[in-house]
């Protein structure tokens, strides 16, 4: 039996990457300020200076979110640059790799299926064309052997 390789995870996007290692770093930081709190409410505690430390801790939580929260909305906003840019660039990759295929097609004297449609939109334009003078051919095919049965049954000379 075959050894079944393990699947592999698909392939994550930059953004998301990116917004995997923003969550991961404000983990960190969050466990490193719980930690540092920690630690000077255990220095409070011996030294017994609980009241100015703690509105300075306070102080500090507080600067700390509004820096969070700043540089969250920084990196929303340079993500979604990112993004736009991506997003132009794709376009722009894409109209350059249309145009080397239409040189290639046009090199290899290949025809486009713009060029394929507008000679198919023309051949079945002449066709209905030539349907239009056969019709009016078969009506006087049809007329003629009734003119032909009147003649021949006109006296003779």
């Amino acid at each position: 039996m075959k050894k079944q390789a393990p699947r592999k995870k698909p392939a994550k996007t930059t953004g998301a990457m990116i917004k995997d290692r923003w969550d991961a770093t404000v983990k960190s930081l969050a466990a490193a300020e719980a930690q540092m709190e920690k630690q000077v409410r255990q220095a409070l505690k011996k030294n017994k200076l609980a009241g100015d430390a703690a509105d300075a801790l306070k102080d500090l939580r507080a600067k700390l979110d509004r820096e969070r929260k700043k540089l969250s909305k920084e990196l929303d906003s340079r993500l979604h640059g990112l993004q736009s840019r991506v997003k132009k660039e794709r376009k722009a990759l894409g109209h350059l790799v249309d145009d080397a295929v239409r040189g290639a097609l046009a090199t290899l004297n290949i025809p486009s299926r713009k060029e394929v449609a507008e000679l198919t939109r023309k051949v079945d334009e002449l066709s209905r064309k030539i349907d239009g003078f056969k019709a009016p051919t078969r009506r006087k095919a049809s007329k003629r052997p009734a003119l032909k049965a009147e003649v021949a049954a006109l006296p003779q000379l």
